[in-house]
C-alpha cells in the first residue's frame, strides 16, 4: 500500500449533507514517505446564508465566501489529490460523508481507497488522555494550534498529530502490534493496514527492547520497580514562622506567608503528639494539603507509625498523590514514602486479560477497549482503572477483567503481576497512605482488610465521611444497573452468557441426568425476572409521582417510601417486589448449580471456557448483591429510611429505589472514632454541623 496520506479537514454549514449542508472550507496537508509534501485549502461557496453559530465558530462569513469558488470548480484538483491515497480526518465520518456527496454531485468518482480516523488512532495509543478533542490531543503534544475550527489550520495540526502517532506505533513493542494488527479489522477506519505494515517491518527485523519494556507470556508490560521502603532520617518540626517560612520556599519560589496554614500546621502536630483528635474548619486558599501533610510527614517519620489520608473523591486522591506529595518532598528535603491504594475491581487482573485476548472479537467497544489496554500496559505502573479512559461499551468490558477472586480460571502464574497485591505492599510500606473513604470504610468492616494497621487517620472532606458512610452502608437499586446484569446474562436465543453457558456444559457433561434444571427452565426464569424488574421501576416511577404530584421540583422526583397498605400502588409495588425478589433466588439457585456442576471436573475445560465460567460466576455475584438489596429496601422493616429518586424525562430508565441506615453515626463512633488514636477532620465552613454528630468526645484542638 502506498504511504501517501492526505489529511482533510472540512468547514461546514452544518451537520448532515443529506439535509442540505455544504462545504464552507477545504484544507488539505499531504503526507509522502513520511513528511509533509504539500498543502491546498480554499473558501468554498456553499450557494446558501452560513448560519450564525457556524459563522461564530469558524469565522468564516458570507461576505468571505461570495466570491470564493463552487465545490465543483476545485473538485477535480481534490480528486486527484486524493487518488491511491490514505483518506485521512479526525472524526472520519463526518468529512467523509460530505466530501463524498460533493465529489458525487460534481461528476467525479467518490472515495472508496482506505479511511484513517485520528481520533480512533489516538483512542488507541493514548488511553490515558482526557480528551481527544484535536485542541486537547494538540496541547498534550506541544503542537502549534492558533486557528482552530478553520480547515487549513486544523489539517495542518492533524496531520503533525498522523506523524507523531505514526512513529508512536512503530516504537510498540512486536508483541504488541502483532495483537493490536489482530484486533484492529474490527475496527471503523482501516487502521490494520498500518498494523500489518508495521508489523511486516519489525517481524523482518530483530527487535531490541526498551529497558523500561519487559516481555511476559507474550504480553509487554512496563516493568515493575523494586518495592522497598526507605529509611528516612527524623526531621524536626518547624516550630516558628521564620522555620515554616524557610520550609515552603524550598518548594514555592515567593512563597507569601498563609496565618491559617500555619495555624493548622501547629493544631494537627499538637494532635499528633498528644495521640489526640484535632477539628479543623479550613476554607479555599488556606493551603489545607501542605497544612496537614507536613506535620503527618514528620510525624510518621519520627514515630516510625504510618498516617492514613483518607479523601471522599478519587480526584482528590490522585491530586494528592502526583502533586501535593512532590512539593511535600521538595519542602521537607526528602523522599516521602506515599502509596495510594484503591478497591480490589480498580485493579486489571493479568489472567483475565490474557484469556479476552484469545476470544474471537466481534463487538467494536471490546476490540478497541482490548487495543487501548495493550497499549496502556506498556505505560502502567497500578494497573488502575482510573488511569484509562474507556468508552461505556469499554467500562463494561472492564467487568470481565477487572481483579476479583478467581474459581475456575488458573491464575498462579501471574501472582508476581498482580496490581492489587502490588498497591497492598506497597501501602505497607508507606510513611503516608493515600486512600478514599469508601476504601476505609471497607476495611473497617472487614476481618482482614487490605489497610496495613495503624492508628492515625486524616479525614480530609470529612464533611463528606457520614454522607460516605451512609452510602457505603446503605443500598441502593437502579433500572439500568440492575438490566446491565440481566442483559449480560441474555436469554437463551440471544447467545449471550446463559448460552455460552449452556453450551460449553452440555459439550463437556453431556447428559448430567434429571436432576439438573433443564435449560427452558432456566430461560424461562430469566425471562421472567426480566418481566418483574420492568414492572418493578414501572411502578416505582409511578409511585414517586403520585407521592410529589402536588411539589414543584421541576423534572426531578424525590419521594419518601411509606408502607401504606391502604395504598394501591404502594401495595402493588411491594408485592412485585418480592416476587422480583424470588425470581432472582431461584435464578441464582439455578446457576450456582450449574457452577457446581462445573466445579466437580474443572481440568476438563479450557482457558477460554474458564473465562465464560469466570463471568458466569461474576454475574451470579452480581444477582446476589441485587437479591440482598431488594430485601434491605422491600422487606426488612425498620432502621432504615427509603425512598424513590427519578427524573419525568426519562422516568423508568432514571428511577432508583435507596435505603440508608436511620443512625450510621453511632456506628461509625464506636466502630472507628473511639479506635483510632488521632483524627483529623478538614471541614467545609458551611458544614461544621456534621461532624459534630459523629463526635462524642472532645477534640484535643479546634481551629475555625
Amino acid at each position: 500500500m502506498s504511504q501517501k496520506f492526505v489529511v482533510v479537514d472540512l468547514e461546514t454549514t452544518g451537520n448532515s449533507p443529506k439535509k442540505g449542508d455544504r462545504i464552507i472550507q477545504f484544507g488539505a496537508v499531504i503526507i509522502e514517505d513520511g513528511k509533509i509534501t504539500g498543502r491546498f485549502s480554499s473558501l468554498v461557496n456553499p450557494l446558501q446564508e452560513i448560519p450564525a453559530f457556524i459563522e461564530e465558530l469558524t469565522g468564516i462569513s458570507d461576505s468571505m465566501v461570495k466570491d470564493a469558488p463552487l465545490f465543483e470548480e476545485i473538485a477535480p484538483q481534490v480528486s486527484d489529490m486524493l487518488e491511491d491515497a490514505y483518506f485521512v480526518a479526525h472524526n472520519v465520518l463526518f468529512d467523509l460523508s460530505f466530501l463524498q456527496e460533493e465529489l458525487l454531485n460534481s461528476g467525479q468518482e467518490g472515495l472508496y481507497g482506505p479511511v484513517i480516523d485520528t481520533v480512533e488512532m489516538a483512542r488507541i495509543l493514548y488511553p490515558t488522555a482526557d480528551s481527544y478533542k484535536l485542541t486537547d490531543l494538540a496541547a498534550r503534544e506541544s503542537l502549534h494550534h492558533d486557528r482552530p475550527h478553520q480547515a487549513d489550520s486544523d489539517a495542518q495540526v492533524t496531520a503533525e498529530l498522523l506523524l507523531i502517532m505514526l512513529e508512536d506505533i512503530k516504537a510498540l513493542p512486536l508483541v504488541t502490534v502483532k495483537e493490536l494488527a489482530k484486533l484492529s479489522e474490527g475496527l471503523k477506519s482501516d487502521l490494520h493496514l498500518i498494523f500489518d505494515d508495521v508489523l511486516s517491518v519489525k517481524e523482518s527485523r530483530l527487535e531490541i527492547l526498551p529497558e523500561h519494556i519487559e516481555i511476559y507470556r507474550g504480553l509487554a508490560l512496563k516493568k515493575r520497580a523494586v518495592i522497598r521502603k526507605i529509611n528516612q532520617s527524623a526531621i524536626a518540626y518547624p516550630e516558628s514562622v521564620e522555620e515554616k517560612m524557610s520550609l515552603l520556599q524550598k518548594a514555592f519560589t515567593g512563597y507569601e506567608i498563609r496565618h491559617g496554614q500555619f495555624e493548622m500546621m501547629d493544631c494537627v502536630r499538637e494532635a499528633f503528639s498528644k495521640n489526640g483528635h484535632a477539628l479543623v474548619e479550613a476554607g479555599t486558599g488556606v493551603g489545607k494539603s501542605l497544612g496537614y501533610l507536613i506535620p503527618a510527614a514528620i510525624f510518621a517519620l519520627e514515630s516510625n507509625n504510618p498516617v492514613v489520608i483518607s479523601t471522599y473523591t478519587t480526584q482528590l486522591q490522585e491530586q494528592l498523590l502526583f502533586n501535593d506529595i512532590p512539593k511535600l518532598g521538595q519542602v521537607l528535603g526528602t523522599t516521602i514514602n506515599a502509596s495510594l491504594i484503591k478497591g480490589r475491581n480498580n485493579y486489571i487482573s493479568m489472567a483475565r486479560f490474557e484469556h479476552s485476548l484469545r476470544e474471537v472479537e466481534e463487538n467494536y467497544d471490546t476490540a478497541l477497549t482490548k487495543m487501548q489496554i495493550l497499549v496502556w500496559l506498556t505505560q502502567t505502573e497500578t494497573g488502575d482503572f482510573d488511569e484509562l479512559n474507556l468508552s461505556s461499551g469499554g467500562m463494561l468490558f472492564w467487568s470481565k477483567v477487572k481483579n476479583e477472586r478467581a474459581l475456575f480460571l488458573k491464575t498462579k502464574h501471574w501472582e508476581d503481576y498482580d496490581f492489587y497485591q502490588r498497591a497492598i505492599e506497597k501501602a505497607h510500606n508507606a510513611d503516608i497512605l493515600i486512600t478514599n473513604h469508601s476504601m476505609l470504610l471497607a476495611d473497617l468492616v472487614a476481618e482482614k482488610g487490605p489497610l496495613p494497621n495503624y492508628d492515625y487517620a486524616v479525614l480530609d472532606e470529612g464533611h463528606q465521611f457520614e454522607k460516605a458512610a451512609g452510602k457505603y452502608f446503605g443500598k441502593s437499586l437502579d433500572y439500568l444497573a440492575v438490566r446491565l446484569v440481566l442483559n449480560q446474562l441474555g436469554l437463551y436465543d440471544q447467545n449471550q452468557l446463559f448460552y455460552k453457558l449452556e453450551t460449553l456444559l452440555n459439550n463437556n457433561n453431556g447428559d448430567l441426568g434429571s436432576s439438573r434444571l433443564h435449560t427452558f427452565q432456566i430461560n424461562q426464569l430469566i425471562s421472567d425476572l426480566v418481566y418483574e424488574t420492568e414492572e418493578l421501576f414501572k411502578l416505582a416511577g409511578t409511585y414517586a409521582r403520585k407521592a410529589t404530584k402536588n411539589k414543584s421540583y421541576g423534572s426531578k422526583l424525590n419521594a419518601s417510601m411509606i408502607p401504606d397498605r391502604d395504598n394501591r400502588i404502594w401495595t402493588a409495588l411491594k408485592t412485585t417486589a418480592e416476587r422480583f425478589y424470588f425470581h432472582l433466588k431461584d435464578l441464582i439457585t439455578a446457576l450456582e448449580g450449574r457452577l457446581d456442576e462445573a466445579g466437580k471436573s474443572p481440568h476438563r475445560y479450557t482457558g477460554v471456557q474458564q473465562s465464560i465460567l469466570e463471568e458466569v460466576v461474576s454475574v451470579t455475584e452480581d444477582l446476589e448483591k441485587i437479591r440482598i438489596t431488594a430485601r434491605t429496601l422491600f422487606m426488612d422493616e425498620s432502621g432504615y429510611v427509603r425512598w424513590i429518586e427519578a427524573d419525568m424525562r426519562a422516568l423508568q430508565n432514571s428511577t432508583t429505589i435507596f435505603s440508608r441506615p436511620v443512625y450510621v453515626s453511632d456506628y461509625l463512633t464506636e466502630q472507628f472514632f473511639t479506635k483510632k488514636e488521632v483524627l483529623l477532620l478538614h471541614l467545609q465552613p458551611s458544614l461544621l454541623i456534621i461532624p459534630s454528630r459523629l463526635s462524642k468526645r472532645n477534640w484535643d484542638c479546634e481551629l475555625h
